[in-house]
């Protein structure tokens, strides 16, 4: 997931840093994991091979006067083209973008008896074709772009690469080889981490770390993806990216180097100074400060440098430490002291990912650190009895908040962030198998059949967020009504631990049905209410996140279904059409509309909706991504493998040795 507003970025150097020094300059360091190597290898091991040794043989003079030539050749088509290679496809993609409009002015779907899943995961993959050749065209190399207005900026000198490494593992997915190379070149000769600048700790590791760790993974793991034959096994840049990753992550870590081990929310990516939030007191959200372990672990693994995993890991013992009621933490967290600054609790933004990130932690690690499923297990029961409530007429599940404290009021609020949570439950209780499957095992149980109830609930109310607007698409925020003493989910199912129902446990939904009337008058549109600030949509992942995990785990073709739905809206408002072609008789193909970009859009009971001129990298690495897993096949990119990061990035799991694990216990 990615925070309320689009934050600035910050990072770390190498050089500064003893134990970081051997790794970054060519030795070992003193973190070496011991006997790390002679263990289970599943994974690509970086330091079996030499530190930035290439591997090239000297061509014939031949081939050397055709690569000069070819060189040149090169160099004239860039300064022709202003750097900003389009597509090797871009006829094509203009093609794609008159088409798509076409088809968005009706939207007209197979019978039912004919729907055929892989023309419509081919039109996510047009859709993201068109999005990313926009880039290419009007702003490559930049991090930020506004579609309709053509602009583009930086949030440091020289970029980030945001918008290139975060959406670099789609592209492999969708098996885009030129653009795949083209991004690879980008990243080999104009991406750097020495800026002196301070970004944002939380987005550049989710974002930039972990969009280089899942390339480096997927290019190894899944060499028929987008093949590039630089990434080939022996070949001079097999290791581009991780080299970078690692880089990264040596600045990253000065980020951890506050008195409690709890991250400052900024660095300075130069000198990899950590930086105190300018707001909050200083604060860190928990979500920032919780949402880094994946990427770091998984680094850990593939270096055998300890340091990463112990950095990250510390900060689950500070947080764990403060002894969370009921396991539900506060959303600030203060890196001087490690105490909580605040009583406020919410799944949305500030809150969010923390809980993803202590599920993700246990299957990451092969249920080999069984702390992080203790404290998961111990957060969705205090999800259930203080933050799970049913609206007043349908009875939709609602997952609010607590502002004051886990014994003041619960507010009907729920940010479109929240809408990871179903996937995020239904992940929990199966660990990603089909949920027939874990249904057989002897260790399925009552609040596992309630669990799988929960989401079932909740996916429904993130979907009714979208069914109950004029453009099909969710706000920002959603507000519903409850009853004047709010039934809590508590009032509905006594404890689970406690129950005595005999297997099977399958249980029967609560909300009324989405149904439809003329006059729109029905009634779980009258629980759901938006507030003026609130309609925007910036084209957000996490409806269509849990989506994927619904249907890759249950089966059901409803949440498909759903998920189509929600596509076809983006497509038809939040396009940005241009007119093209000539008027010229016989010069070209006549004027004509085609969709050029996609934006996020300003109000969502708006027809047509105001753009907003914003295309979040998001929308390209997990937005887009979300829909094309969807429509896939269920064992392409399987859950029971992988654990997808909250930037969606796909990592492998693996079973952790040698020093790589869980060195901390906890204190009850």
């Amino acid at each position: 997931m990615s925070f309320q507003a689009p934050l600035p970025s910050h990072s770390r150097s190498p050089h500064d840093r003893q134990n970081s020094q051997g790794f970054a300059g060519l030795g070992f360091s003193s973190n070496q994991v011991g006997g790390f190597f002679e263990n289970e290898r599943t994974l690509p091991m970086y330091k079996d091979k030499p530190y930035f040794t290439p591997r090239r043989t000297a061509p014939r003079r031949r081939w050397k006067r055709i690569g000069s030539l070819l060189a040149l050749c090169t160099l004239f088509f860039f300064w022709y083209n202003k750097s900003s290679l389009p597509s090797l496809k871009g006829a094509s993609s203009s093609e794609r973008g008159a088409q798509l409009w076409k088809w968005a002015q009706t939207l007209e779907d197979e019978a039912p008896e004919t729907v055929d899943w892989n023309a419509r995961r081919e039109r996510v993959r047009d859709t993201f074709i068109v999005s990313f050749d926009a880039y290419e065209r009007e702003a490559w190399g930049y991090d930020q772009y506004s579609p309709s207005s053509k602009n583009h900026k930086n949030m440091v000198d020289g970029g980030m690469g945001w918008m290139i490494v975060d959406s670099l593992d789609t592209l492999m997915i969708m098996n885009l080889s030129s653009q795949v190379r083209h991004a690879r070149q980008w990243i080999s000769t104009s991406l750097r981490y020495d800026q002196d600048h301070d970004v944002n700790t939380f987005e550049t590791t989710i974002r930039m770390l972990g969009g280089l760790l899942s390339a480096h993974y997927l290019s190894t793991h899944f060499p028929d993806l987008a093949p590039v034959a630089e990434d080939d096994v022996g070949a001079a840049g097999e290791d581009l990216y991780i080299e970078k990753a690692t880089d990264l992550a040596d600045r990253l870590l000065g980020a951890f180097e506050s008195n409690s081990g709890i991250p400052f929310s900024s660095i300075n990516l130069n000198t990899s100074t950590g930086i105190r939030s300018h707001s909050d007191s200083g604060a860190a959200s928990i979500a920032e400060a919780t949402t880094v372990q994946l990427e770091f672990k998984y680094l850990a693994k593939l270096t055998g440098e300890a340091e990463y995993w112990r950095v990250v890991e510390k900060v689950m013992e500070v947080v764990d430490g403060q002894h969370p009621e009921d396991g539900l933490v506060p959303i600030y967290i203060h890196p001087d002291s490690g105490e909580f600054i605040t009583k406020n609790v919410r799944l949305g933004s500030r809150g969010d990912s923390y809980y993803e990130y202590l599920i993700k932690q246990y299957l990451q690690t092969s249920e080999q650190e069984p702390v992080y499923k203790e404290m998961w297990d111990e957060a969705i029961q205090g999800i259930r009895k203080h933050l799970l409530a049913f609206s007043r007429n349908a009875r939709l599940m609602i997952l609010g908040e607590r502002p004051r404290g886990l014994d003041k009021g619960l507010l009907a609020k729920m940010d479109h962030l929240v809408c990871f949570m179903p996937g995020a439950i239904a992940l929990g209780a199966t660990g990603g198998q089909p949920l027939s499957k874990a249904r057989q095992s002897s260790e399925w149980t009552q609040q596992r059949e309630e669990e799988i109830l929960i989401s079932r609930e909740l996916m429904k109310t993130c979907w009714a967020t979208y069914a109950s607007t004029a453009t099909g698409l969710a706000p920002e925020i959603s507000h519903f009504l409850l009853d004047e003493v709010p039934v809590m989910m508590a009032d509905k199912y006594a404890d689970p631990a406690k129950s005595t129902a005999p297997a099977p446990y399958e249980l029967q939904g609560i909300s009324l049905p989405l149904t439809r009337q003329a006059d729109g008058m029905e009634p779980w549109r009258r629980d759901i209410g938006i507030h003026p600030m609130d309609r925007h949509n910036i084209q957000r992942p996490e409806t269509v996140e849990s989506l994927f995990y619904m249907y890759r785990i249950t089966g059901d073709v409803m949440y498909r279904e759903w998920g189509w739905e929600m596509f076809k809206a983006f497509v038809r408002h939040t396009a940005v059409v241009e007119t093209v072609g000539s008027t010229i008789p016989g010069l070209g193909d006549p004027p004509h509309e085609r969709i050029k970009s996609f934006t996020s859009v300003g109000n969502v009971e708006n027809i047509p909706p105001e753009k907003r001129d914003r295309m979040e990298s998001f929308w390209l690495s997990e937005t887009l991504k979300y829909f094309y897993l969807l429509f896939s096949d269920r064992d392409f990119i399987s859950l029971e493998e992988h654990v997808f990061s909250t930037e969606a990035h796909p990592l492998p799991r693996f079973k952790p040795s040698g020093e790589l694990k869980t060195g901390w216990e906890r204190k009850h």
